[in-house]
């Protein structure tokens, strides 16, 4: 049984994979309590292995599956993969690195979150990835130089507050100009007010 918050059909709104039709999957539970977090980690319902697959294949021509949380290596086993790889779709997870990842899966974006409020309970294990996502509060980026990724996503910080969005993204710009490696991520599922 997994705990999972919800499972929609959506656009991934952020990263590498931005506006690729996705069915998502969202686990309940983190190991970190980062500030800017608005996840409800408490929330979700008890789901088996084969209910989750049927929901997932309520969406047959969504080529992605995107497992999120929370954080969900805390859930995600090889059980589950092997189910849903044989959906055909190609599996990604967005994980803050301070677990193992489960054999199988097709995309690892790590979104490390040492050095932030509530964000070093655990430390980031992971040190290889698809896609290095970083949300950006001004931090050091050479902290992140020992992560071998093959891209490197700088993201603001969003906040309700239209100055302090602005703000931050302003920043996050800035930062990206001065250290090419690095290419803006925004979250354009919120500015598109969808899922």
């Amino acid at each position: 049984m997994y705990k999972v918050v919800e499972i929609f059909h959506s656009l991934q709104g952020e990263g590498f994979h931005t506006g690729t039709a996705s069915v998502f999957v969202r686990f309940s539970g983190c190991n970190l309590s980062c500030a800017f977090c608005d996840t409800q980690h408490n929330a979700g319902t008890m789901m088996s292995l084969p209910a989750i697959v049927e929901q997932v294949m309520q969406y047959p021509d969504a080529p992605l599956i995107v497992l999120t949380g929370g954080e969900p290596t805390l859930q995600a086993d090889e059980a589950l993969i092997k189910a849903l790889k044989l959906t055909g779709k190609r599996i990604a997870i967005e994980t803050n690195g301070t677990q193992p990842i489960p054999a199988g899966i097709d995309w690892v974006t790590l979104s490390p979150k040492q050095g932030f409020p509530g964000g070093d309970a655990h430390p980031c294990m992971l040190t290889h990835c698809d896609e290095l996502k970083v949300v950006y509060l001004g931090q050091d980026l050479s902290q992140y130089d020992h992560i071998h990724a093959t891209h490197h996503f700088l993201q603001p910080c969003y906040s309700d507050d239209s100055n302090a969005r602005q703000a931050s993204i302003d920043a996050t710009i800035a930062a990206v100009l001065r250290n090419p490696l690095w290419r803006l991520s925004l979250q354009t599922h919120r500015y598109l007010n969808i899922p």
